[in-house]
């Protein structure tokens, strides 16, 4: 069955007004956070594949976004970049649709089109995109979540959980149309950004997606998984470990510990409309100094 650009398999299994939770590759897919917690609802929900774009190529160029193949004694198998659509059914509860975006290098507005029908057919009540990008805030304290929501639900639900707001104006993706689209299409749509700390990269981000995970749970009554509250406690500790030994990062912790704390008080205040001079000023030179990577 085809939906769009998209080859759905079939027979179509009914769904229970799902919600969409997608993420975005590589835009706001810092240290892997988004993509961990889709593999985590994937394995929790056992979601089963729905359908994924029918031709790839008329999107993706796949000098960026790179095949992978398996050679023993000729090609054995080859993984073409894709973005898949994934069942998994609740009982009791909405079900979820977990969609992996890719950033399209050609025919965004189709693409764009193509996901939003899917959301249409499917009668979504909710899209979420979930991410992670680098910002200028300590490892010392609570991962900060910022977001926006459109609709009535989406913006109870961005309050519920204490998002900070989403001020930006500068280069984008062109995916935050599907966001606008769905919204217009009647779809509650809400974004949700966990902030990282700039000089912790890491393959697999457990203290990103436990943070993710736990407002998925505040939401949605989504569970965390306790083997990933473990894995996360070991990883501040080396994160604690390997920042002694970096002079340039003890020196500025203060400084962005100081940051954050403006940043709590002024959400708290009802400040949110953005950072004040002094906080801005204060980023400005912490964002300008070159403080490594753990």
């Amino acid at each position: 069955m085809k939906i769009g650009s998209f080859q759905i398999r079939t027979p179509v299994p009914e769904c229970n007004e799902p919600y969409v939770i997608a993420t975005l590759h590589p835009w706001i897919d810092v240290n892997n956070v988004g993509s961990m917690v889709l593999d985590e609802l994937d394995m929790q929900f056992r979601a089963v594949k729905l359908g994924r774009l029918s031709k790839p190529g008329d999107f993706y160029d796949f000098t960026r976004y790179r095949p992978v193949i398996n050679l023993e004694e000729g090609i054995q198998g080859m993984s073409i970049p894709n973005t898949s659509i994934r069942h998994a059914r609740r009982e009791g509860q909405n079900d979820l649709l977990l969609i992996r975006l890719l950033e399209p290098h050609a025919h965004a507005e189709l693409y764009i089109s193509s996901v939003v029908k899917l959301f249409k057919v499917f009668k979504a009540k909710k899209y979420i995109l979930l991410g992670s990008m680098y910002d200028s805030v300590p490892h010392t304290r609570p991962l900060l979540v910022s977001g926006y929501g459109v609709g009535e639900e989406a913006s109870r639900d961005i309050r519920k959980v204490g998002a900070l707001p989403i001020t930006y104006h500068g280069p984008s993706s062109i995916t935050n149309l599907i966001t606008k689209e769905a919204a217009s299409s009647g779809i509650d749509a809400t974004v949700l950004i966990v902030s990282l700390p700039q000089y912790v990269v890491l393959e697999e981000d457990y203290l990103g997606k436990v943070r993710l995970m736990e407002t998925l749970n505040m939401l949605y009554n989504i569970p965390v998984n306790k083997e990933d509250m473990e894995k996360a406690l070991e990883q501040r500790n080396l994160i604690n470990a390997r920042m002694e030994n970096s002079q340039e990062v003890r020196v500025l912790l203060p400084q962005l510990e100081g940051v954050y704390d403006m940043r709590i008080k002024a959400m708290e205040a009802g400040g949110a409309q953005g950072l004040t001079a002094e906080m801005e000023d204060l980023l400005w030179k912490i964002m300008g100094k070159d403080i490594g990577k753990a």
